[in-house]
């Protein structure tokens, strides 16, 4: 899938565990903040939609832990997305900077909800078409 975004960051000492890796469910911030910029870069994010009852929420989330990322660790979060009938996939990849080293894989599933209603968003289609790859 072709890279729609990318947004880098840093590991925090508090992020991790007793073992001083990242703890798994820190992954889930990291790929959640990743589509918030993302959708930041599209439109004047997420408060804009709500603003306009449009209303992004995750239907489905799976991920697969590769490598850990320990603290300081610098590391690359990277999406791509697709259309699906109503739903919007985003693959996204956490890889550990500079060797690139992929730690961890996920595809979330989002869906629209627009004035509380299941939907599809012609504003977010637009928003997005440029960046779509296609269904394999």
């Amino acid at each position: 899938m072709k890279t729609a975004f990318e947004l880098e960051m840093k590991v925090r000492d508090y992020e991790c565990d007793l073992q001083g890796i990242v703890n798994n469910a820190v992954y889930q911030h990291y790929t959640e903040h990743t589509r918030a910029e993302y959708l930041r870069s599209r439109f004047e994010g997420m408060e804009a939609l709500h603003e306009q009852g449009i209303d992004t929420v995750v239907a489905r989330l799976e991920m697969a832990f590769k490598a850990p990322l320990r603290p300081g660790d610098r590391f690359v979060s990277r999406l791509g997305i697709r259309k699906e009938g109503l739903r919007y996939i985003f693959e996204q990849t956490i890889c550990r900077l500079p060797d690139e080293q992929v730690c961890m894989q996920a595809q979330t599933t989002v869906v629209c909800r627009i004035n509380g209603r299941l939907g599809d968003s012609p504003a977010l289609n637009e928003a997005f078409q440029a960046d779509f790859s296609e269904v394999k």
